[in-house]
């Protein structure tokens, strides 16, 4: 049996989420059951794929990281090219690799980088619809930088967490939180972004979404006690998942 790694990019836009169990209730495909369904038609096995996370419906992954167990030899660079020719224009597989048959993308991840992109600005824009959060308010960025320090380190983020999590603990460290603006050209859409990446040994449900609601509050001025509002689901994207 061969273990094979894959990296995945993917708009997250026309899914459920990342897991296949969520299609049942929301009437959408899921990233998990779409690339799943077309490697089974590749390989004639049935596959089970282990990512190092779910993702919400709407949130999308520049390289989420996922492996699975095959008996196939087809080279990797044609089963890569295959799974494309097959996967729908909003999914793309941009790494394959045989990986040590232990490697488990979840249980064996180190710690994973969400981004946050927002358009702060006084009108939306048409052509980053599903891409960013439209959020017209002023802010304060220099004031979320502030209090974006006092989430680093080890600290039980329960009120972070929404309901429904089956998480055996609440503890979590978060590793670095970076607020920069960013130039954007996407879709020859110029404009500027309020990029926030957040670095963390581990997420709980909705934790890095509602860190960005918090955030949000405090840049506007307004300084909640709890948690704040859960920020929209477009803005996200899992940039990165670090195993070392």
């Amino acid at each position: 049996m061969r273990n094979l790694k894959l990296e995945i990019g993917y708009d997250g836009t026309d899914y459920c989420g990342w897991q296949e169990q969520a299609r049942k209730k929301a009437n959408k495909p899921s990233i998990q059951g779409t690339i799943e369904k077309a490697l089974r038609k590749i390989l004639q096995e049935k596959i089970q794929l282990t990512a190092s996370g779910r993702t919400d419906a709407g949130v999308h992954a520049f390289a989420q990281v996922a492996n699975f167990k095959t008996k196939t030899r087809i080279p990797l660079v044609k089963l890569q090219r295959a799974a494309n020719g097959l996967l729908p224009d909003d999914i793309s597989i941009s790494m394959i690799e045989e990986v040590d048959p232990e490697f488990n993308s979840r249980f064996q991840a180190k710690s994973k980088v969400y981004r946050y992109l927002i358009l702060n600005h006084s009108h939306r824009s048409a052509l980053l619809k599903h891409r960013v959060y439209f959020y017209p308010y002023l802010l304060d960025t220099q004031l979320m930088r502030q209090a974006s320090k006092y989430l680093l380190g080890r600290h039980d983020f329960k009120s972070f967490c929404a309901s429904g999590s089956d998480t055996k603990t609440t503890i979590r460290t978060i590793k670095k939180i970076d607020i920069r603006k960013v130039r954007c050209s996407l879709y020859t859409a110029h404009c500027t972004l309020l990029a926030i990446d957040i670095e963390a040994n581990g997420f709980l449900y909705n934790m890095a979404r509602r860190i960005i609601g918090m955030l949000l509050e405090i840049g506007r001025g307004r300084f909640p006690k709890q948690a704040g509002p859960t920020a929209p689901a477009e803005g996200l994207y899992l940039v990165k998942v670090n195993y070392d």
